[in-house]
């Protein structure tokens, strides 16, 4: 015969039997099946079908069948019929379930895997508005939404996200020179720096300083070079610079020291950022124009840094 709709899942049902062992004395049992209550099983006791109910033969619900009155092992028998349980049941058809079978709130936790939930299942705008953390324990994981088209989320570790921030601004040198140097008219004059205040990285070497391989970036650098012209000198201008891989890269030039008497308190200082990359080197040279006297640059008195040349990087 023709039918409209979906083929029917199964042709023939039976019910479920369940046959007990009489236990003298006992009126409590233990269905196979759990049931609402009374009304979803037909008992058979002696062949004569007993009537469910409180007051009445029997009562049940979940798993407990409780009899009105004992049964005598050897002479009783029973049994109960699962009222309209099939035996044979049909599993729904693969990708056959669709949200429209499932009930709001349906799946619990405990129904999903640990490792099935991936940041594509996860909307990052439902942690919008929510309370801003004042701290980070040590073992916090901390997520973070991706900007792209993805709009994935992904997790850190304090760890991990508090070494992306700032910086460490190494490598750092400062040195400065422990005694006087002459510098001899119209010659320009490596200036010497024999005492290093600090060096983070072995960066300074040989009155110069060296970029380390891997450590690419823009460095800050500066110099002050004290000046003693001498009593009475005549000396008309000094200049210093800085001079990268040999070649004059800046310079600070134009003190006249024609009229100071005695030759002190002038200072030529220079500081600037410049890109650098790995083994690119910098130090700092002097010259002067004089017609007499040989001014010198001043060493450290009395623990004083009289004449310095430091750096650090400050950004990749």
């Amino acid at each position: 015969m023709a039918y409209l709709g979906n083929v029917p899942a199964r042709s023939f049902i039976s019910f479920e039997r369940q046959v007990f062992t009489i236990v003298n004395s006992q009126t409590a049992y233990t269905l196979s099946h759990s049931v609402t209550n009374e009304n979803d099983i037909r008992l058979v006791v002696n062949n004569v079908v007993q009537e469910p109910g409180s007051g009445k033969a029997y009562t049940a619900s979940g798993t407990t069948l409780t009899l009105s009155a004992a049964l005598t092992n050897g002479t009783d028998e029973m049994y109960c019929v699962f009222l309209g349980r099939a035996t044979a049941t049909n599993a729904p058809g693969a990708g056959s379930v669709g949200t429209s079978q499932l009930a709001a709130d349906a799946v619990t936790n405990a129904k999903i895997a640990d490792d099935a939930i991936s940041d594509e299942q996860l909307d990052p705008t439902v942690i919008t508005g929510q309370t801003a953390e004042t701290s980070i324990a040590t073992d916090d994981l901390i997520l973070l939404s991706d900007t792209s088209a993805s709009g994935a989320l992904k997790k850190m570790t304090r760890a991990n996200f508090v070494s992306g921030i700032g910086g460490t601004n190494t490598p750092a040198f400062l040195v400065s020179k422990g005694s006087d140097q002459s510098v001899s008219n119209g010659t320009t004059t490596k200036i010497t720096f024999d005492n290093e205040v600090y060096d983070v990285g072995s960066c300074f070497a040989s009155d110069k300083f060296t970029v380390p391989s891997g450590e690419d970036g823009k460095y800050f650098l500066y110099y002050n070079i004290r000046i003693n012209a001498g009593n009475h000198s005549v000396v008309q201008y000094c200049f210093a610079q800085f001079r990268k891989n040999g070649s004059e890269l800046t310079r600070v030039e134009g003190l006249d020291f024609r009229n100071n008497y005695g030759g002190y308190s002038n200072l030529l200082t220079r500081s600037f950022t410049i890109p650098l990359v790995a083994g690119d080197y910098i130090e700092v040279f002097m010259d002067q124009a004089q017609t007499s006297g040989t001014p010198t640059v001043r060493g450290e008195g009395s623990g004083i840094l009289m004449s310095t040349f430091g750096g650090y990087k400050i950004i990749e």
